[in-house]
């Protein structure tokens, strides 16, 4: 079994390269919790592999163009990971967006159970 830092660094490592679903069929567990602020264009509370990939979808649907993005190195205590990211887009109908959030992880027996984000 992975170590949290082990999956940290992996999650990482995919993001940067925008693998998002090796993360989602590697890393996490099929019944994942994603918490997004109430404040979000999307669910506030989406919980399986399948509806967050969909959300995902749904979420790039929405953009015209990516400008750029950035993932920054995990900070990892117990079994909690957390990472910042952030991207620049042009949006469908609402124009270029700049982005960061703060995204909390958590881990138990080697997956990723929940996510919340922060932004």
């Amino acid at each position: 079994m992975k170590t949290t830092q082990e999956i940290a660094n992996r999650l990482v490592e995919l993001c940067r390269v925008g693998d998002y679903n090796t993360v989602y069929d590697e890393l996490f567990h099929p019944e994942v919790v994603a918490i997004e602020p109430d404040t979000a264009r999307v669910p506030g509370k989406t919980v399986g592999v399948d509806a967050i990939k969909a959300k995902g979808e749904e979420f790039n649907a929405m953009i015209e163009e990516m400008h750029g993005g950035f993932v920054s190195d995990p900070l990892v205590a117990g079994n909690f990971i957390t990472l910042t990211m952030g991207f620049e887009a042009t949006f469908k109908g609402r124009g270029r967006v700049k982005e960061e959030e703060v995204i909390v992880y958590k881990v138990e027996d080697g997956k990723i159970v929940s996510e919340q984000y922060f932004y």
